[in-house]
């Protein structure tokens, strides 16, 4: 019989999220105090703090001194945006997609851009499709992990070094945590609100050159919004990967990304980064390796991500329910959790299987997912005894 008992022990910080993701360990509002607030971000301070930003985002992640780093509006999914919209068309592109976010790069190709020679590539959650499937002559688009699924994929050798087309690479929930091959990427976007726990509504773009040399050959059929543009009469707008922003960024929000990339080069960098996360990730595995209600949504254990971990369950006395029910009970898990302030936002993503998301990049401490196990444990107790005896 299952013991219900509450644990003893709760997680100091209950912050799973996804994304916005929990803020470095120790941090607190005394980190802004030197932002330039009030201060325009054209002035000489504005633009010191936004290059010092792009210089230690190269320092931290290894990006090759001939990529170009900019800082963008609208997080993540602007960094992306801008790079379809302004990229894509020149030749044909190969749509690579397993989760949410990839599916919602495919419908904006497919459906708003609507360009002549677009290719699927698709695989359902918890799967990445045949990856030597796609087609690199072609523009390749994709998501290195799989946010929403916890898929990723395991390395770069499925790139060719000697591609004809440019690789786009969605890596939100993956930078800083994952190692990114830069020489097999083109373009490669992200948010700090992920694995550094920066706050949300600033994208990064990186360039490779033969990036800028297609910006700078090409110009789309289509007319470019203000944020997108990143060439100006051929030749790319050098100050816009100089901190010479698009539009204006809130320099609050750049003091907590440098604040977040001080924690790294304290903590040694991203190898560190990349170490905490997979000691996270794996206390989830020794949680899933002795529970017999929970697995892995992802199947191959090569492909699971240590940032964003998707869990399912798979007790025959809730997998037999109908899909709502399923999606009830999960919700109702997820609730107890964060109704004893154990755990917030860890439920699926609105669009995924039901079940659990739980965040395990650096910022998490492993002390906090320690607590966390036993949690999960009896608030599954608590939930199955809501359910009809099996017959």
């Amino acid at each position: 019989m299952r013991d219900n008992a509450k644990p003893d022990i709760r997680p100091a910080n209950p912050h799973f999220s996804s994304g916005p993701c929990s803020k470095r360990p120790g941090w607190s509002l005394d980190a802004l105090h030197d932002a330039a607030i009030g201060r325009s971000h054209r002035a000489k301070i504005g633009k010191s703090k936004l290059k010092s930003a792009i210089d230690r985002t190269r320092a931290v992640l290894g990006v090759p001194d001939d990529y170009r780093i900019g800082i963008v509006p609208a997080s993540n999914t602007g960094a992306v945006e801008m790079a379809l919209w302004s990229i894509l068309g020149a030749r044909g592109v190969h749509m690579v997609a397993w989760e949410s976010f990839g599916s919602g790069w495919v419908s904006d190709v497919v459906k708003q851009l609507r360009l002549d020679d677009a290719k699927t590539l698709e695989a359902d959650y918890g799967h990445l499709p045949d990856l030597s499937a796609i087609e690199f002559d072609r523009d390749v688009v994709f998501t290195w992990n799989g946010t929403t699924s916890g898929v990723r994929v395991p390395n770069g050798d499925f790139i060719p070094s000697d591609r004809a087309g440019l690789t786009i690479c969605d890596a939100t929930s993956a930078a800083f945590a994952q190692d990114l091959p830069f020489n097999k990427l083109d373009v490669v976007t992200f948010s700090w609100q992920k694995v550094l726990g920066g706050e949300g509504g600033h994208g990064v773009i990186i360039l490779s050159p033969r990036a800028v040399a297609r910006l700078e050959s090409y110009t789309p059929a289509w007319p470019l919004p203000k944020i997108f543009r990143m060439t100006k009469g051929g030749k790319l707008i050098e100050g816009v990967f100089e901190g010479a922003t698009i539009n204006t960024p809130s320099m609050l929000c750049v003091e907590d990304y440098l604040d977040a990339l001080n924690w790294a080069e304290t903590l040694g960098g991203r190898t560190t980064l990349f170490n905490r996360a997979d000691r996270n990730a794996a206390i989830i595995g020794d949680f899933v390796g002795r529970t017999d209600w929970i697995d892995y949504l992802a199947v191959d254990p090569a492909t699971r991500s240590n940032t964003s971990v998707c869990l399912k369950i798979i007790d025959p006395q809730v997998t037999t329910l109908s899909a709502d029910a399923q999606s009830a009970f999960a919700k109702g898990l997820v609730g107890l959790l964060e109704d004893e302030g154990v755990a917030f936002d860890i439920g699926a993503y609105r669009d995924a299987p039901p079940g659990l998301r739980i965040w395990t990049g650096a910022t998490v401490e492993a002390s906090d997912l320690d607590a966390l196990m036993p949690w999960l444990d009896w608030a599954y107790g608590v939930q199955r005894a809501t359910l009809p005896a099996a017959a």
